[in-house]
């Protein structure tokens, strides 16, 4: 069975953060504690997958977390245009994961039917649960249902072949994981059932979270789709960076494992 490379692309970073955003309980809440986000580039021969789309540079203004490249353009040293884009799993409809999809026109989506249902339903009349989400994300994301451009999943399911999504919830009600086949072996990217290594290696929630049980449980099924730990990737942590080499082109080479020990949180 042939197997995918995978890609880490950094698009945009908060380094004024402290601890108190990435974990509910911490005994240093005010140390810094800096994020990266993070698009995911699988590759096969011709056969190309983008995992999320991050946000472009009116949403970051908005929000006032500006861009560091605009994703199309970041996509531009791997040979690729927005308009090769045909396939884009969506992990979740928050912004920094699903801002950028109007960047790609020609892309099928590949969603949780949970999650269109949770980002189109009562719950986002609360604004501590709509406050990740934006809008005009979402019509674009009914958009393409709407003109048959959505495939849903309802928990488990194959994309391509050597590519899953599996439904895990918690910081979304339709949060999904997606498991890649490579070189190193099952890889996991957890985008944001994990932030950060130190949330599932010590069990620490995030504090962004609709369902903190299934936020937990989460961590346990992260463990389950990796053949190894190591080979569990965050959905925002710097960390990444350090451990997985770099590339020529501005990312970072996940498909053969991590070079560097993963620090022990555990």
């Amino acid at each position: 069975m042939s197997v995918w490379d995978v890609t880490a692309i950094r698009y945009a970073d908060r380094t004024a953060r402290i601890r108190a955003d990435s974990f509910i309980f911490d005994d240093d809440h005010a140390a810094p504690h800096p994020m990266d986000y993070f698009m995911w580039l699988l590759r096969r021969e011709e056969e190309v997958i983008l995992v999320d789309t991050g946000y472009d540079g009116p949403e970051g203004n908005r929000r006032d977390r500006p861009i560091l490249i605009d994703p199309r353009d970041a996509l531009k040293p791997y040979g690729l245009t927005a308009d090769d884009i045909t396939t884009v799993i969506v992990t979740h409809l928050h912004y920094d994961h699903a801002g950028g999809l109007h960047l790609f026109p020609n892309a099928t989506l590949h969603i949780q039917a949970s999650e269109m249902a949770y980002a189109t339903g009562p719950c986002m009349c609360h604004a501590v649960l709509r406050m990740p989400f934006t809008g005009d994300h979402i019509c674009e994301a009914v958009k393409r249902l709407h003109s048959g451009r959505v495939v849903f999943a309802d928990g488990d399911a194959q994309v391509a072949e050597g590519v899953t999504v599996h439904r895990i919830g918690g910081h979304s009600k339709g949060l999904q994981a997606v498991r890649v086949r490579t070189q190193a072996g099952w890889l996991c990217l957890a985008s944001d059932a994990a932030h950060f290594y130190e949330n599932f290696l010590t069990g620490q929630p995030f504090p962004i979270v609709v369902d903190v049980a299934e936020m937990l449980e989460g961590f346990a099924i992260l463990r389950r789709l990796a053949s190894r730990p190591e080979l569990i990737v965050p959905g925002h942590d710097p960390l990444v960076r350090d451990l997985f080499p770099a590339d020529s082109r501005g990312g970072w080479k996940l498909s053969a494992g991590p070079t560097k020990p993963r620090p022990d949180f555990e």
